[in-house]
C-alpha cells in the first residue's frame, strides 16, 4: 500500500491491531441457565462435601450462545465455593466424524423435510457407508450449477446435517473455566442454548456426563446430544426420530423400564415422554403433563433431567403464564411408570422477584439442572438471564408437600 508502518505512532498501531483481533467475550451479555452435575472427581473432600461442575448458557455480542463451565464445593451446610475463574478461553481440537450410515442419513433428511428430488442424485452415488468429504465434495459441485434456489437451500441442508457430528477435544492442562462450547457447526450458526447436563448410569454401573441441548442457525432447530467422560472430550451429534423437534430434552439419569427415557416438550406447551433403544433416536411421544394452574396456562416444561429418589422422579420444571411470566415449579412422578404424576406442587417454588424482574430477558426465574446433596435440592437457577444464584430446599419438606392430597 506504500504505507511506512514504522512512522506510525504507537497510538495508531494499537488502533490498528484491535481492529485486527476481533477480540470477543463469551459472556458480555448475558449468563445463564444453569445445569449441574457432580464431578467425577471427589478426592481430597471432607466429610459432607461435594465437587460440582456447572454449566452456563454464556451470550456474547449479536445474541450468540455458548456453553461455559465452572466448577467449585459445595460444604456440608450447602454453601457454595466456587472456583477462580480464568480470563482467557482455550480453543479445541475439532474433529468431524469420518463415515456415515446412509441409511439413517437420508431418514434424518426426511425428518428435516429436505425432499428425496433434491437430495436423491448425490445420495444415489454414495455407498452404504460414505465419508464425509465424500458428500461435502458432491454438493460443493452441484452448488456450482445454475440450480433453483430450493434445490440449493435442500442441498446446503444436507451439508449443514452432515457438519452436525464432530469431537471437541480441549488441552488437558486447561482450567474448566477456559474451556467454552462455541457454535461450530452450520446447524448452531446462531447459538447452542440451555444445555442440560446430567450424570448418566449405565446398567452396568459404569458412568457418563451427557448434556441435550438446542441447535439453532436463525431459522430451524436441531436438538442434540453432547457426551463427555472427564470435560475434555466431547462428542457432538444430532438426535433423530420424529419426535426430535422443538425445545426442552432431557435426559432420564437412567434406564426405565431396560429402556433410555427422555422428556420434551415437543409441542411447545406440554411435557412429553419418550423411551428408546437408541439414545439419539426418539419416536412415539407420550403427553404427560400439561398446563394445569394459572401461573404455567401458557405452557410447561422441564428445567433439566428427573432426579432420582426412592419416592419417585423429583421434575424440575418450568411454567409460564401471564405477561410472559417464568416459574418454577416441581412435579413427582412414578420412578417404575413416570407417565403416572404422584404430585404436583400448586404454586411455583421460584418466582420473579420485583428487584430481580429486570435483565438481558425480564421476568424470568429458569433452571436447567439440579441435584440432592446432603438430602437437600440444590437447584441453581437464573435470574431475568443477567445473573445466576442457587437455592436450597430440604428434600423431606419438599417431598411432604408434593405427596400432601388435598
Amino acid at each position: 500500500m506504500g504505507i511506512d508502518h514504522e512512522k506510525f505512532s504507537l497510538e495508531r498501531k494499537l488502533l490498528i491491531g484491535s481492529y485486527s483481533t476481533l477480540e470477543y467475550s463469551v459472556e458480555a451479555s448475558a449468563l445463564f441457565n444453569p445445569s449441574i452435575v457432580e464431578d467425577f472427581d471427589q478426592s481430597f473432600l471432607a466429610e459432607g462435601e461435594k465437587r460440582v461442575i456447572i454449566s452456563f448458557r454464556a451470550t456474547g455480542e449479536g445474541h450468540l450462545s455458548s456453553i461455559v463451565f465452572r466448577k467449585g464445593i459445595l460444604d456440608a451446610s450447602n454453601n457454595l465455593q466456587m472456583q477462580n475463574v480464568h480470563k482467557h478461553i482455550d480453543l479445541p481440537n475439532i474433529t468431524n466424524k469420518k463415515t456415515y450410515n446412509k441409511k439413517r442419513f437420508m431418514k434424518k433428511m426426511e425428518e428435516m423435510n429436505i425432499p428425496k428430488k433434491y437430495s436423491s442424485t448425490i445420495m444415489n452415488s454414495l455407498s452404504d457407508r460414505f465419508e464425509y468429504f465424500a458428500l461435502k465434495e458432491a454438493v460443493r459441485d452441484v452448488l456450482k450449477l445454475d440450480i433453483d434456489e430450493q434445490r440449493r437451500k435442500a442441498l446446503k441442508e444436507m451439508t449443514w446435517l452432515v457438519d452436525s457430528y464432530y469431537d471437541i477435544e480441549f488441552h488437558s492442562d486447561s482450567n474448566i473455566s477456559e474451556r467454552a462450547i462455541f457454535p461450530i457447526s452450520s446447524a448452531e450458526s446462531k447459538g447452542i442454548e440451555d444445555a442440560r447436563f446430567v450424570r448418566f448410569t449405565e446398567d452396568d454401573g459404569t458412568e457418563k456426563i451427557y448434556a441435550t441441548y438446542t441447535a439453532y442457525d436463525g431459522y430451524t432447530i436441531l436438538p442434540k446430544l453432547l457426551s463427555t467422560n472427564d470435560f475434555i472430550n466431547f462428542r457432538v451429534m444430532p438426535m433423530h426420530g420424529h419426535g426430535a423437534q422443538n425445545k426442552n430434552f432431557a435426559l432420564f439419569p437412567r434406564k426405565v423400564k431396560g429402556k433410555y427415557a427422555m422428556l420434551a416438550r415437543i409441542d411447545g406447551v406440554n411435557n412429553y415422554l419418550f423411551y428408546s433403544d437408541r439414545i439419539t433416536l426418539w419416536n412415539n411421544p407420550i403427553k404427560i403433563q400439561e398446563p394445569k394452574f394459572p401461573w404455567e396456562f401458557t405452557q410447561i416444561g422441564n428445567c433439566g433431567s428427573p432426579i432420582y429418589t426412592d419416592h419417585g422422579w423429583l421434575l424440575i420444571t418450568h411454567g409460564v403464564g401471564a405477561m410472559r411470566r417464568y416459574c418454577i415449579g416441581v412435579s413427582l412422578l412414578d420412578l417404575e411408570d413416570p407417565t403416572k404424576e404422584i404430585g404436583r406442587l400448586k404454586e411455583p417454588l421460584l418466582s420473579p422477584l420485583e428487584e430481580e424482574r429486570e435483565g438481558y430477558v425480564p421476568n424470568v426465574v429458569y433452571s436447567c439442572g439440579s441435584i440432592i446433596h446432603n438430602n437437600h435440592l440444590i437447584l441453581p437457577y437464573a435470574v431475568s438471564d443477567y445473573s445466576s444464584s442457587y437455592v436450597t430446599v430440604n428434600l423431606d419438606d419438599l417431598l411432604t408437600a408434593l405427596k400432601t392430597k388435598d
